[in-house]
């Protein structure tokens, strides 16, 4: 228990976000508007843990996320305010899953380029992964499109499995929990839209 203390001691910036992304992630699923200030919260603590963890495109988006947040947060706010409801969550189309799959192949390679010319990241190829599809992912929530969640499914496994190996192990249970809460959002988003 006493060792247990100290690693949050000793960790407690990469503790804290990860207890903020929790209350963001049940906020996402709830379909809360106020996810957005708990996002931009975790996302200035985990700009740290992955400077530290020499995990630059994480890093980077944390940035993005940081920006993202606000964009989301008036997106969300402007949909509910101009029908009087939530803004609607809607699928995404065939055409959108094309260019988001082109975006996607975009990222990949600059994020890659980078960090293998650049830094001393020993995982480019995987990180450049992760940063590209969280990228995505973000963007789709900030538009409230059903499939983001699939997206985080496949990000958040691989995140888990990348923090694991930097040794970042409350930051990699908390990707587990993501996971598995990306799949509940998933169902639940899909339930409420039949609704």
């Amino acid at each position: 228990m006493n060792s247990i203390l100290t690693y949050i001691f000793t960790n407690w910036i990469e503790f804290a976000g990860a207890l903020l992304s929790l209350i963001y992630l049940y906020l996402s699923i709830k379909q809360k508007v106020s996810l957005w200030i708990f996002g931009f919260l975790c996302s200035a603590l985990y700009v740290v843990v992955f400077f530290n963890g020499k995990l630059y495109a994480d890093m980077s988006l944390q940035f993005y996320y940081l920006g993202l947040s606000v964009f989301g947060w008036f997106n969300w706010k402007r949909g509910t305010e101009e029908t009087g409801k939530e803004l609607p969550t809607s699928k995404t189309s065939a055409r959108m899953w094309v260019m988001l799959s082109a975006v996607t192949l975009i990222i990949y390679f600059i994020y890659y380029i980078v960090l293998s010319k650049f830094t001393d990241s020993p995982i480019p190829k995987s990180d450049s992964l992760v940063g590209a599809l969280s990228v995505i992912a973000t963007w789709m929530l900030a538009r409230k499109l059903l499939e983001n969640w699939l997206v985080w499914i496949v990000a958040d496994a691989l995140c888990t499995a990348l923090y694991f190996y930097k040794e970042l192990y409350l930051t990699a249970i908390l990707f587990i929990i993501y996971t598995v809460m990306a799949i509940v959002g998933y169902f639940k988003w899909k339930k409420l839209m039949k609704e």
